[in-house]
């Protein structure tokens, strides 16, 4: 029986196995992004405050323009943007930046935002159909007081928990309502509410079911309002308790922030913007049943958040667009097209946790302190004076 030669070095393939080449490869393109990333926000800071205003301006024309131009990039096999999708991705929007509030800034984790959303759909379905024949414009600011009492309601008893648990008691919410809705005629119970008038039409501009161009335009005007209002929020002070509650809720607390009181803001803004999102797609759709308010929705909702970078608004709307997006785009996969983006979400939440446009750090790092003491130096070296005395002293 021969012997096997013994094993040398030469025989081991060279370098890191191929798994953690492949990942040690996608972490470096990551990180050379995020290092281009940072150097355009540099960039970026560095250009005149006027000339920001006139490419942010620009930029929104274009986005006012978009069902107009009708890009072949933009639709979908199975749905027109002009005609279907566009109304979707701005109520996605809006309904990212309001839980936005509560998951990125506050750092709660919300699982039943859907039922905010839900609120403030059955709200406008009640008070402007047979039921209330009130118009939109007075409906919605109802819809979004309703939604903010919804809030309070659920975190006055509620937010004194923490983690997983506040998550679990969120979940039951968003179930509680819709099967509330579910229940209940004056609801519309499984049935659902019909016949939901459309808002005003305003001079050209007219509102239907098919007319998704100006629903639209409507729900960009509200991504626009609710953006500045929020981004005016986030640097005030309720902003920087958001901050110090999300960092560290025990830290705040010590420095004398009540937790408590900011937690309860931004559960009811959160709300208040869900419904807001709410009313519009009762009001687009014309018609609501509790199916449209599942579980879900909750998922997709939180997902566009993660995904875009929680706390950082830019980010949150691009990952509003992603989710709202992709799922059309890929459509001809059927029911297996949410599983493969599932899969995409868990890759990315690997390789890039912080999400595709994280939040800025403000500040500047402090580098921790090194293991080794620092080096002795004799202060009296090159000072005639502690020199002399120095001397004086070893001579007396």
């Amino acid at each position: 029986m021969s012997e096997r030669p013994p094993t040398t070095g030469t025989d081991l393939p060279p370098g890191p196995p191929p798994t953690a080449a492949a990942k040690l490869a996608f972490g470096e393109r990551i990180a050379a992004a995020s290092d281009s990333r940072r150097r355009f926000f540099a960039k970026w800071q560095q250009v005149p405050k006027p000339a920001r205003w006139v490419i942010g301006i620009l930029g929104l024309a274009f986005c006012y323009a978009l069902p107009s131009l009708n890009l072949p990039v933009i639709p979908t096999t199975g749905t027109d943007f002009s005609s279907m999708l566009a109304g979707s991705v701005v109520i996605y929007v809006i309904v990212a930046l309001g839980l936005n509030v509560v998951v990125g800034m506050a750092g709660l984790l919300d699982l039943g935002y859907v039922g905010f959303y839900a609120v403030g759909a059955y709200t406008v379905a009640v008070l402007s159909s047979q039921h209330g024949n009130l118009p939109w414009l007075i409906c919605l600011p109802i819809a979004m007081l309703v939604s903010m009492l919804s809030g309070v309601l659920l975190g006055a008893p509620t937010l004194r928990l923490r983690g997983d648990y506040l998550a679990i008691v969120t979940l039951g919410f968003g179930e509680i309502i819709r099967l509330l809705a579910q229940r209940f005629d004056w609801l519309g119970a499984t049935p659902g509410i019909s016949n939901i008038p459309p808002p005003p039409n305003i001079g050209p501009i007219h509102f239907g079911v098919l007319d998704s161009k100006s629903f639209y335009w409507l729900g960009l005007t509200m991504v626009v309002i609710v953006y500045f209002f929020l981004s005016r929020l986030e640097r005030s002070r309720v902003g920087r308790a958001w901050t110090a509650i999300r960092e560290d809720e025990d830290a705040a607390e010590l420095m004398g922030v009540p937790t408590f009181k900011f937690k309860l803001w931004a559960f009811a803004i959160g709300a208040g913007v869900g419904g807001m999102a709410g009313s519009l797609y009762a009001t687009k759709t014309a018609f609501i049943l509790p199916q449209n308010f599942e579980l879900k929705l909750s998922i997709l909702f939180l997902a566009a958040v993660v995904l875009g970078g929680p706390g950082n608004m830019p980010g949150v709307v691009i990952g509003a667009v992603v989710v709202a997006y992709l799922p059309e785009r890929f459509r001809f996969l059927d029911t297996s097209r949410y599983f493969w983006f599932g899969v995409a979400l868990v890759v990315m939440m690997i390789f890039r946790p912080q999400g595709l446009l994280p939040r800025r750090q403000h500040g500047r790092q402090v580098e921790p302190p090194s293991d080794d003491p620092p080096p002795f130096e004799d202060v009296r070296e090159g000072d005639p004076d502690l020199e002399g005395g120095a001397h004086g002293t070893a001579t007396a």
